[in-house]
């Protein structure tokens, strides 16, 4: 049967656990973005840690007049560019030292959903995803953390059968326009309840009960 694989872990834990500083900075980060846990705010900083050893290593080799590190530069500026980091043209490496972990999560389907206003809320956007209500180039994703590429995310869009589709689906309407409805229901209400209240005094007169004020 050979080996069995185990899979490992993708990403970096912090280097000491009680930091109060870092626990609050990852604690508003979760808020912002609504993730699940800070397992995704650490995987966005190895990602950018990676990005960033890699640029200052290419330098490195570039001022001792590697040639074969030109051709990698130029791959690691297309490839951040291409995810949506970096401008389409113009960037250097230098760029690639300049990102935060803000703009890795900024990539994320969840946050893309939400900023295209697919989703009324960030963590709604989370659910929409797992529930699978969101096509990207035509195939249902369900993964909030996939990060959508520059191409992509024009394709990010409901899914046909999604009942998110319809435009009157009271989890699209807008916060303004629900309070709109929710006075609109209360006011029906209130009229309903005077309309039976109504009913049930002349109901109570017709068979000759009557009721004078401050009797018991």
């Amino acid at each position: 049967m050979g080996d069995p694989k185990f899979s490992r872990r993708s990403y970096d834990t912090p280097s000491h656990p009680w930091q109060g500083e870092r626990i609050k900075r990852e604690v508003e980060v979760v808020r912002e973005f609504g993730l699940k846990n800070k397992t995704e705010v650490w995987k966005a900083e190895t990602v950018l840690r990676n990005f960033r050893k890699q640029s200052r290593e290419l330098q490195a080799r570039l001022r001792g007049g590697d040639a074969q590190a030109k051709i990698e530069a130029d791959a690691l500026i297309r490839k951040c560019s291409r995810m949506g980091l970096l401008p389409v043209t113009g960037s250097t490496l230098n760029d690639v030292l300049l990102l935060s972990g803000n703009d890795i999560l900024s990539r994320r389907l969840q946050t893309v959903v939400f900023a295209k206003g697919l989703s009324t809320t960030i963590k709604q956007a989370r659910q929409m995803i797992t529930h699978g209500h969101i096509h990207i180039n035509g195939h249902r994703v369900t993964v909030p953390g996939y990060i959508v590429t520059r191409e992509e995310e024009a394709s990010v869009v409901y899914c046909d059968v999604s009942p998110f589709t319809d435009e009157m689906h009271p989890m699209r309407v807008s916060a303004e326009q629900a309070a709109a409805n929710a006075s609109i229901k209360e006011a029906a209400a209130a009229k309903a309840a005077a309309e039976a209240a109504a009913k049930a005094k002349a109901d109570a007169e017709e068979a000759g009960i009557t009721l004078e004020d401050g009797e018991v």
